[in-house]
């Protein structure tokens, strides 16, 4: 206390002046009304960008939980969108629909990614989801603009999956356009450069048509977008298209995945591992003899 009070001592003449400064100043503005309004629109001024920082910055902090609500809400309209396509006519001439639950066998499960790469020559993603979500290996994984890729491993809480930036992964695909039907594949090199590969030179492909999943796999639904034709030539002393694809999917921004569990996979793999039936051998009539 007593440094305090030999501190106002000897500053004695600079702390009048500092208060004799602040009561001009307010008896200025005060009884100004030009200097009074001026004061009063700065200060209002400042004060509203202060809050809208201030609410920017909420609003920044809050985008996890809006990002989540968002992609729930947009897993449950996948899984509409899905079922809708699944019972919608696949040939105008043919009368088909599909069964209610072939319809609904397709289920999106919402995953957060926790880690990517891009750069590498075999691409991986984690998710932070697993086993006790109900994921299993070899589960599609999709995104709001197209596909991912495949998991190829799980823990209880976690997945690995297999990007479609790997140089071994393939997935059958078809063009929107036409159906006609080709592989796509990865050559290693460019992340937003896909190849689409077995379409004939004779059947038609444009730039700018959209490669979709095919109707022949059991871990994708159809009509997922693979990418978007951006160059088609012909391969050298071949009888096949050579088709250049800008992927779908941004991996540079990818937040959130949608798992596609398929409820029917193991009916479908039980079919595929039945053994052929053998013919069966016709049972011949007891012969009698007589007496």
């Amino acid at each position: 206390m007593y440094r305090l009070f030999q501190f106002i001592s000897k500053q004695r003449a600079f702390i009048v002046f500092v208060l004799l400064e602040v009561l001009s100043l307010w008896m200025f503005y005060s009884y100004n009304n030009y200097p009074n309004a001026v004061f009063f629109n700065t200060t209002n001024y400042y004060a509203a960008k202060a809050l809208e920082t201030s609410n920017s910055i909420a609003v920044y902090y809050n985008l996890r939980n809006v990002n989540q609500d968002l992609a729930t809400e947009n897993k449950q309209l996948r899984e509409m969108v899905l079922k809708l396509q699944a019972q919608q006519l696949v040939q105008p001439k043919v009368n088909y629909k599909a069964d209610s639950i072939v319809a609904a066998r397709f289920q999106p499960i919402v995953a957060k990614v926790t880690e990517l790469t891009t750069n590498q020559f075999n691409n991986y993603i984690t998710i932070d989801k697993g086993t006790a979500d109900g994921l299993a290996p070899g589960m599609g994984v999709i995104s709001s603009t197209g596909v991912v890729g495949k998991i190829k491993s799980c823990s209880e809480h976690m997945s690995r999956v297999i990007s479609v930036l790997h140089s071994e992964y393939t997935m059958s695909a078809k063009i929107r356009r036409n159906n006609e039907i080709g592989s796509v594949k990865w050559d290693g090199k460019n992340p937003e450069l896909l190849e689409m590969t077995d379409v004939s030179r004779y059947k038609s492909v444009k730039q700018r048509d959209t490669i979709v999943t095919s109707d022949y796999n059991y871990v994708f639904p159809a009509d997922i977008a693979i990418g978007y034709v951006t160059k088609v030539g012909v391969k050298k002393d071949m009888t096949f298209h050579d088709i250049q694809l800008k992927v779908a999917t941004n991996f540079n921004t990818l937040s959130y995945v949608y798992v596609i569990k398929n409820r029917l996979e193991k009916e479908v793999k039980q079919l595929e591992e039945t053994p052929e039936s053998k013919t069966p051998q016709t049972s011949k009539a007891p012969q009698t003899t007589k007496p």
